[in-house]
């Protein structure tokens, strides 16, 4: 009888892990507007005594995410070397783990924004207008503050794709009805657990992502939340 019980709990078991995964798949599926979400994380100088002016990019990293298959395609990474306040501050390293050397002789943010990484869309079709990508950061500060004012004074313009992008926090608060402080408090409640070191950037970009991908599996549906003038 014992056995019996056992056999017929372990098929339940079975079953209920089917039934549970067909539904992921059906939630994740769910009318969708963007094939792609590219995740990005921004990390940039900073000081807790006086900031660096103008602030500039130091860790330049976006995960492409399928949000039909909800893998992580495609990976872009780098650390770029400031232009005009090349030093890192202690407190900087100390906050982002990145070290002098990792900055050191590394690309600039010209080179990236010219070549690099529009070369790495290219690679993997995001240039393609029939396969819809949506930037996500959390918080609107990425495209909205850092990279304007960067490019602002290298008198450079954003790419036009740099334009939109959904806030995941706000994301987050359509599915819970809570605006969340931040990345931990939304893997806290979703209850995913952290991965890496809080503000390195693509360790950031991989727990946005994550959480990104639980809530498509609860049934959201990304569209975007700012839209910045050119």
């Amino acid at each position: 009888m014992k056995v019996q019980f056992q056999i017929a709990h372990q098929c339940c078991k079975i079953h209920t892990r089917k039934v549970l995964g067909l539904y992921n798949r059906e939630m994740a599926n769910k009318k969708q507007l963007f094939k792609y979400l590219l995740v990005l994380d921004f990390e940039a100088t900073c000081d807790n005594k006086h900031q660096p002016v103008p602030q500039e990019i130091i860790e330049f990293p976006v995960i492409k995410i399928n949000t039909t298959t909800l893998e992580s395609e495609a990976i872009f990474h780098t650390y770029v070397e400031p232009d005009v306040n090349p030093k890192l501050s202690p407190f900087c390293t100390e906050l982002t783990g990145i070290r002098q050397s990792q900055i050191d002789g590394q690309p600039h943010l010209t080179e990236v924004l010219d070549k690099m990484f529009p070369a790495w869309m290219e690679q993997h079709g995001l240039l393609d207008p029939e396969n819809s990508s949506l930037f996500v950061t959390c918080g609107d500060w990425d495209l909205k503050t850092m990279l304007p004012s960067q490019c602002s004074y290298l008198k450079k313009q954003p790419a036009d794709y740099f334009h939109k992008w959904c806030n995941i926090k706000k994301a987050f608060c359509d599915v819970t009805s809570k605006y969340p402080r931040g990345m931990m408090e939304m893997l806290t409640v979703l209850g995913i657990p952290h991965t890496g070191r809080h503000h390195s950037g693509i360790d950031d970009c991989t727990n946005i992502g994550n959480i990104a991908k639980e809530l498509i599996r609860r049934g959201h549906v990304f569209k975007q939340t700012y839209y910045r003038h050119p």
